[in-house]
């Protein structure tokens, strides 16, 4: 069974396409960091703040695995960081994942993450357009693992979706 993977910075789209997907394809998605909160039973943040990143890391990794397992097609977003832990990047080139980097400008992912602060790692920081420049700079090196990058800039979710399922039928 196919596991399409949406890999990307925070504030790229990986959610927001994952669900417009799961409508179009009759997929069952999984937003991996949502999907933590739940069998944590907490928040994001509260996760980081109580037990650290380090223990939120590698809940990511176990999760994947055991998703990447399931005997059912599914299509998964991974949290901006997931990839770069754990060798999960190496997970992006298995033969029954289909992956996906959704790469965003600078200035796309600076303009969106200011319309949501619910971003644990965000807190307290001061000049976001470095901050952002820098983690993209340090990631990118793991997002380009995915078997595919598409471009979202200037995008609507319909089009990356379709540009997306286009590529999924090509791989049937």
């Amino acid at each position: 069974m196919k596991k399409i993977i949406l890999v990307g910075y925070m504030g790229s789209g990986k959610t927001t396409v994952g669900k417009k997907l799961n409508q179009n394809l009759n997929i069952d998605f999984i937003d991996l960091d949502e999907f933590i909160e739940q069998k944590e039973g907490l928040k994001m943040a509260k996760i980081f703040k109580r037990k650290g990143e380090i223990y939120f890391r590698k809940q990511e990794n176990i999760w994947l695995n055991q998703l990447l397992k399931e005997n059912k097609s599914l299509i998964i977003s991974l949290g901006g960081g997931t990839p770069c832990y754990a060798n999960n990047h190496l997970r992006l080139q298995d033969e029954n994942v289909i992956s996906f980097y959704l790469k965003a400008s600078i200035e796309t992912l600076v303009s969106r993450l200011k319309q949501n602060s619910d971003r644990p790692l965000l807190e307290n920081i001061d000049d976001l357009n470095s901050f952002v420049g820098q983690h993209v700079l340090e990631r990118s090196y793991f997002y380009n693992f995915s078997k595919y990058k598409i471009d979202v800039n200037n995008k609507e979710v319909d089009d990356i979706c379709l540009e997306i399922s286009s590529i999924i039928q090509n791989n049937n």
